[in-house]
């Protein structure tokens, strides 16, 4: 469990957070709120003059944040091959995205080629409709004329957040960026002389956009009076399953850790028609949200250290078969510096003081002192209470020879993914669900 963590329905909820700190100088600013989110008392905000765009092709984006996310996990997950991973690729490449937008030379070229990016420019655009594709899944329903109680509900809130000091003339054309591609402006601060004041600021913002899950993102002594630029991207996900697990099928089972332990967990069982894939040595499955806009692919092999194919192979070969499935409960969180991991897939130069975010302001020379994210991932049976009010009928009309059995008791990777853009919002790895 994690600190801070809501009980109940409310927990159902996946979150990643970036926050990116930078020495620069900063900037001055009228009042506000961002992306529907009220900044804290006392903190001013400065936009640039270009409205929101609309349209546009997510699919380069989409690309990317799923190239980047392979990248990503492959340094990862084998950091300590017994824990679980959670993290956000969707929620590091927009941020890294937005920097990028700032950035020029061997930093931008950096920046973007770790992000698969091929049209530097371009990628903006995408990225807000990327984003927008995400906002799209938004819905909700009564249940009342199904004879159910309640609402069915998916939630998506992607925000972002830039925090500045007091008194840095930044770039017009990248207040534009900010405010055209990415809905928001940057948020005043006097991080020189009342750093706590600017921490409490970033914290209770932080707090407003994930609606408690994250309360307290910075600790003590994460920001300095010579920070200057903070950067943070929130996302929150609260969704129910489009057909709920039964509470009264979850039993006690032994799920075998990739370190070769058996645990008890909670197995959750379900059939009926999933997207369903297998390979020679691996098994497949997606389990779609309510309104089938969003959906989650676990994909398990023989043994822990079976290769899997990535999420862009893997989606492709899913076909609806008739899947009796176990899948436990789980319930972890990853934190996590990702400074050392992004030098090594080639963003040396941002953290160096030979970085060029010429593009943000020419009044300071910019560089990035730190990354870190965090993430974390609650699944259970249902996803909200008028969600597990229509948990009754399964799908059965399959010939028996075309059921399949998929348990996922051992080690398995999953994507949590946009279906339209195939875009991977959450991925991670479920090593031991007991933990």
């Amino acid at each position: 469990m994690q600190p801070g963590r809501r009980t109940g329905m409310e927990r159902r909820t996946f979150l990643g957070l970036l926050a990116i700190p930078a020495l620069a100088e900063l900037l001055v600013a009228c009042g506000g709120s961002e992306n529907g989110i009220a900044n804290p008392s006392g903190v001013a905000t400065l936009k640039g003059t270009a409205k929101r765009t609309a349209g546009g092709d997510p699919s380069a984006a989409a690309t990317a944040v799923n190239a980047f996310a392979g990248d990503l996990f492959a340094r990862l997950a084998p950091t300590d091959a017994t824990k679980n991973l959670v993290f956000s690729p969707l929620s590091i490449a927009v941020a890294l995205a937005m920097v990028s937008a700032g950035s020029k030379g061997a930093t931008l070229a950096e920046i973007d080629g770790a992000l698969h990016v091929t049209d530097p420019t371009g990628i903006h655009h995408s990225m807000n409709a990327l984003t927008a594709a995400f906002d799209a899944t938004n819905k909700s329903q009564s249940l009342a004329a199904q004879g159910g109680t309640g609402e069915q509900t998916v939630k998506v809130h992607i925000t972002n957040s830039l925090w500045a000091q007091q008194g840095l003339a930044l770039a017009p054309t990248y207040l534009d960026t900010l405010s055209a591609e990415y809905g928001t402006g940057v948020q005043t601060v006097d991080y020189a002389s009342d750093t706590e004041s600017a921490r409490i600021a970033i914290n209770r913002w932080v707090d407003d956009a994930t609606e408690g899950r994250i309360p307290e993102l910075l600790d003590n002594g994460v920001l300095t009076p010579d920070t200057l630029l903070t950067l943070v991207n929130a996302v929150y996900l609260n969704a129910s399953w489009a057909e709920p697990f039964e509470i009264a099928r979850t039993k006690g089972e032994t799920f075998t850790t990739a370190d070769d332990r058996s645990v008890g967990v909670q197995m959750m069982h379900r059939g009926g028609a999933l997207p369903y894939a297998e390979g020679g040595d691996w098994q497949a499955v997606e389990l779609p949200y309510a309104f089938g806009d969003l959906g989650m692919v676990m994909a398990m092999g023989r043994t822990p250290t079976t290769p899997l194919p990535d999420i862009d192979q893997l989606a492709p070969q899913l076909q609806s078969r008739t899947v009796v499935l176990g899948m436990p409960k789980f319930d972890f969180g990853t934190a996590t510096g990702l400074s050392d991991t992004l030098k090594a897939m080639g963003i040396a130069t941002a953290f160096t003081d030979t970085a060029d975010f010429s593009g943000i302001t020419t009044g300071a020379a910019l560089f990035i002192t730190d990354v870190v994210h965090q993430a974390n991932i609650t699944v259970d049976e249902q996803g909200t209470e008028a969600a597990a009010a229509t948990a009754a009928a399964m799908a059965g009309t399959s010939a028996p020879t075309d059921v399949v059995e998929l348990t996922l008791n051992r080690p398995f990777t999953f994507w949590l993914r946009e279906r339209s853009t195939g875009a991977v919002l959450f991925m991670g790895r479920v090593n031991d669900p007991a933990a």
